[in-house]
């Protein structure tokens, strides 16, 4: 017949001997399925049934005290905008809380990423710096708030440290991985000129890793304005001050008002943030 393969072996045929394409073809996708895969996945299932078990998850719940969440969910409507203004300023001020918080984490991230990247650097300083990034990742935001408001006092400047503490050990993180995946081409070039390490890193890596490097650190600016907005709960300042006040008031439609303004502020990020990256990518 034409038109057809004739190393496929003979189709509809059991007795038939496969063809070595369609033995390979079938030797492949028998190593797909082993002994230890089969392990790893019974692991997982079980790590998911404790889990499942542990986090006391009941979807029963929901249905069952349904009729309580409409009761509380009608209490936020129609939104209270009666101070307005006190929200939109108290937004500004965790937008620009965001602003310093990720800066700041942004220009410490980039020494911290070279000194924990593999390829870059020896194991006795990779080792040591991440343990330390490990750290500042571990530790939420509202913890570092409540130390630094204990340090420097109420306000956004508290708000502003913790941000970045938190948000440098991410960024950094993430800024290692990214200088540990660049092609070790233009590096070696650069090196056989006999240039420094210096500018190794200058001219070899940073033009790799900047696009990179400039998608986290705007996508970690959107998070930390969301972060921001709970830290005036610790007297961080911000909105989340006039949000940790209208809850304890019971002024839940105030609370609405907050979380529509909010919601729109992170819209504009958003849309500004993709702007910004197409621009510079």
């Amino acid at each position: 017949m034409h038109g057809y393969p004739h190393n496929l072996g003979t189709v509809g045929d059991p007795n038939a001997t496969p063809s070595p394409t369609v033995a390979a073809m079938l030797e492949k996708e028998a190593k797909r399925i082993t002994a230890v895969r089969l392990v790893y996945l019974l692991a997982a299932m079980s790590l998911l049934a404790i889990a499942y078990v542990q986090s006391e998850i009941n979807p029963l719940a929901l249905l069952h005290d349904s009729g309580n969440m409409s009761t509380y969910l009608a209490s936020y409507f129609p939104p209270d905008f009666t101070y307005w203004r006190t929200y939109l300023v108290d937004t500004l001020i965790t937008i620009s809380m965001g602003v310093w918080g990720t800066l700041l984490a942004a220009i410490v991230a980039v020494p911290l990423s070279v000194l924990a990247s593999d390829n870059v650097s020896p194991v006795w300083i990779v080792q040591p710096t991440r343990r330390i990034m490990d750290a500042m990742r571990a530790i939420n935001e509202i913890v570092f708030a409540l130390v630094f408001v204990s340090a420097v006092g109420l306000g956004p400047f508290a708000g502003v440290l913790a941000l970045f503490i938190h948000t440098a050990g991410i960024l950094g993180k993430l800024f290692s991985e990214a200088v540990e995946a660049i092609d070790p081409g233009p590096v070696e070039g650069i090196r056989a000129t006999g240039s420094s390490k210096i500018q190794e890193i200058i001219f070899g890596i940073l033009p790799q890793v900047m696009p990179l490097w400039t998608s986290f650190t705007l996508y970690r600016f959107e998070s930390n304005v969301r972060s921001a907005s709970v830290l005036g709960i610790v007297g961080a300042g911000g909105i989340g001050v006039s949000l940790y006040q209208s809850f304890n008031a019971f002024e839940y439609s105030q609370v609405c008002a907050i979380l529509i303004i909010l919601v729109a502020a992170t819209t504009l990020i958003d849309t500004f943030s993709a702007k910004l990256r197409n621009w510079l990518i």
